[in-house]
């Protein structure tokens, strides 16, 4: 349990405050997060990596000289906003392309690609990374749907070793890939973690059991077991793991044992022990050995068991010096201090070039449009929760409600500044997106940035124009979320509204479109859910329409709707 708590809701940010003021040698902080201190060279990839807190050193414990550039952190266990990821990219670019690395997790997917999706729609080569190493997340045949956990340490070392290099952004995503496949880890939970904060740990265990196949953001295993002595539980790993090697794996391994928090390091010392005799057992040369807390979670209890099956690049990279607070190996001399003052607040959508005539006038009807479907969604906000709650955590009405008056209120500023269309609605998304939060706040912010980059500042906004921006915003959605039409997502109502524009007249298109829409959005009653949040709970997603997709039918309703007066 969290003692040293002042108000719990601030519990990270204060977490965050304290390490950059103690390692203030390493790291600085920026909005979102952190970023080196000491000085990088122009012209290097730049690897940020982040997540939720509650995971130290994950992820700003591994900022500095040879490993990471910078870490975005979030509140515990939850993901960053785009907002924060882009602010920590673009302070730690160099000019020669970033990537941005998390744990493979739907949120940190969502919100760190709509960042990526920013910083390309400014010019900078930017690129996610995902890893996704435990394998009780997905079979052998779905490795690259698997989660991240104590792999994050070894991946990011070995990608971050290949940048210090000085390799191009396309070869350390190579090395990224090469790594990622070549990891795998297994772990155990005994207990529990408590947020800071709560009276209760998140899920408990009955005594001498343990949860098999643990996460890290306070989840239980997918499976409970009799706990048994040390060894056997270091049978349970090292079985699991050697069932599931990498194509090709060679005899050369590392073996990182992991502590979750409150598991003493001389009870993983044990661990390790029993381990390392299996492993060498079974014919493997462990070329290194490590036992810390590398990807934590709270006080749980528990540990885990990484796998990296080496080559002689990854052996390379991975024994490459590398100098941070939690995190060092070799000498390396560290480099002067990084002098730049940088932005502790979020960096707000401003008009750097006011609209020609036409975009601005097409801005202010894209703010009345935004202005009418906040009233709506206030209007449903109770309706669109109770059908999220079946199958949901029932906060997608909330989020609808919040997401669409932020996004109002920033396009309405923007609007009264001069802003051309396209600068309204990249406004317009970053606020939806930080004020939504969750799954569907991130596609929302990428659905209407996406949407006016096919416009753009200074042209008159054209049918061609809209139907270019409406296939865009899909393909963002598709691209950051990852759904099809039958998955049972917004995307089965945004869809066929789409194809229904590019093909219909003009006088009619809108309406058809909504009426494409609404019946996409019915459809999904007889779908079983195949991604999202929904998906775990299958078949008690039948009979109710997914929320998402009613939500955006009832907003292309709407437009159909303005666009006809």
């Amino acid at each position: 349990m969290t003692v040293l708590v002042n108000n719990p809701d601030e519990f990270a940010q204060e977490a965050l405050a304290g390490f950059a003021d103690a390692f203030h040698a390493w790291v600085k902080p920026v909005y979102g997060g952190v970023v080196r201190s000491t000085k990088v060279e122009e012209g290097k990839v730049a690897l940020v990596v982040g997540g939720g807190s509650g995971h130290y050193p994950a992820f700003a414990g591994w900022v500095g000289p040879g490993f990471a550039d910078g870490a975005v952190a979030g509140n515990i266990f939850s993901s960053p906003s785009a907002a924060q990821a882009y602010s920590v990219a673009k302070a730690a670019d160099r000019g020669a392309g970033i990537l941005i690395g998390f744990g493979n997790y739907a949120g940190d997917v969502l919100h760190f690609g709509q960042a990526v999706e920013r910083l390309r729609s400014e010019g900078i080569d930017a690129r996610a990374i995902a890893v996704t190493d435990d394998i009780a997340s997905g079979g052998p045949d779905e490795h690259l749907k698997r989660r991240g956990i104590a792999g994050d340490l070894p991946v990011f070392k070995v990608t971050a070793a290949a940048a210090e290099a000085g390799l191009s952004i396309d070869e350390v995503e190579a090395v990224f890939t090469k790594v990622n496949e070549r990891t795998r880890s297994f772990g155990v939970a005994f207990s529990g973690c408590t947020l800071p904060g709560a009276d209760e740990p998140l899920f408990s265990l009955e005594p001498g059991t343990m949860g098999i196949g643990l996460g890290i953001h306070g989840e239980p295993g997918v499976d409970d077991a009799p706990l048994g002595t040390a060894d056997d539980v270091a049978k349970t790993l090292v079985d699991g793991l050697l069932a599931d090697k990498p194509d090709n794996p060679g005899k050369r391994v590392i073996a990182l044992v992991n502590g979750l928090g409150a598991t003493k390091y001389e009870e993983l010392f044990v661990l390790y022990r029993d381990i390392a005799r299996r492993l060498r057992d079974s014919g493997l040369d462990i070329v290194e050995g490590d036992v810390a807390e590398f990807v934590t979670s709270l006080d749980m209890a528990g540990a885990s068991l990484t796998l990296v099956w080496l080559d002689d690049e990854i052996e390379k990279y991975w024994f490459a010096p590398c100098d941070t607070p939690a995190y060092r190996k070799g000498t390396m001399e560290r480099p002067e201090a990084d002098k730049r003052e940088l932005a502790l607040e979020p960096e707000p959508v401003e008009v750097t070039e006011q609209g020609s005539a036409e975009s601005q006038q097409a801005a202010r009807r894209i703010a009345e449009i935004l202005q009418s479907i906040a009233k709506l969604m206030e209007e449903k906000e109770t309706e669109l929760g109770k059908i999220d709650s079946v199958a949901g955590d029932g906060d997608h009405g909330v989020g609808m409600a919040r997401g669409s008056a932020a996004a109002f209120k920033q396009a309405a500023r923007l609007r009264d500044e001069g802003a051309g269309a396209a600068t309204v609605l990249a406004g317009a998304g970053d606020a939806w997106s930080a004020s939504a939060g969750g799954t569907s706040g991130a596609l929302w912010g990428a659905l209407l940035t996406a949407f006016g980059a096919e416009l753009g500042d200074t042209e008159a906004v054209t049918s061609s124009a809209v139907n270019r921006g409406m296939r865009a915003a899909l393909d963002a959605i598709q691209r950051l979320g990852g759904a099809q039409v039958g998955d049972k997502t917004m995307v089965d109502a945004l869809a066929p509204a789409v194809d229904v524009l590019e093909r219909g007249e003009a006088a009619s298109r809108w309406s058809d479109a909504a009426t494409a829409a609404r019946e996409g959005a019915e459809t999904t009653k007889n779908i079983v859910a195949r991604v999202g949040r929904a998906r775990p709970l299958g078949e008690k997603s039948l009979g109710t329409p997914d929320a998402g997709a009613t939500s955006m039918s009832l907003i292309i309703s709407l437009i159909a709707e303005v666009l006809s007066v």
